[in-house]
């Protein structure tokens, strides 16, 4: 059982803040690396921090278990937090994420092989040429990536 499970035996589905880490990945020809999840969703591999995990450490663990690629270096790009960010799940959890969004173009190993679970796709896009299911939240935090693409 993890952390966040742990936790809601303790308090139900009452309000938690969630830190997560989001990663932009670019590759040479400045397309950005998206996951499909099983929801239908495109949107930028990531996920929560574990217990004593920084968000950098996150970022690139999620990135690798989402997509396969792995990545070295990160850039921050901006943190999104507050309460235009509340999610209540089907299940009756509720949250308020603390998102710490992050690019990289370092790649080690671009091979997309994706899990099945959290994505049921995964590739690069042109900004310009975002799938139609892409997250809105997503298409925020990209909008905050001009630099990445210089």
């Amino acid at each position: 059982m993890g952390y966040i499970e742990e936790l809601r035996e303790i308090i139900g589905t009452r309000p938690l803040i969630l830190v997560g880490a989001v990663v932009g990945v670019i590759d040479s020809q400045g397309k950005i690396l998206l996951q499909k999840r099983p929801e239908g969703i495109w949107g930028l591999p990531g996920g929560l921090l574990e217990l004593g995990e920084s968000a950098e450490e996150a970022g690139r663990r999620e990135v690798f278990e989402e997509t396969g690629v792995e990545i070295g270096q990160l850039q921050l790009v901006d943190v999104f937090s507050g309460k235009q960010y509340f999610r209540k799940l089907a299940n009756g959890d509720e949250f308020y994420p603390v998102t710490i969004a992050y690019f990289s173009k370092d790649i080690k190993n671009s091979t997309i092989k994706i899990d099945g679970v959290e994505s049921i796709d995964a590739g690069f896009f042109d900004i310009r040429e975002l799938p139609e299911d892409t997250s809105p939240l997503i298409k925020k935090v990209i909008k905050q990536y001009p630099k990445m693409f210089r």
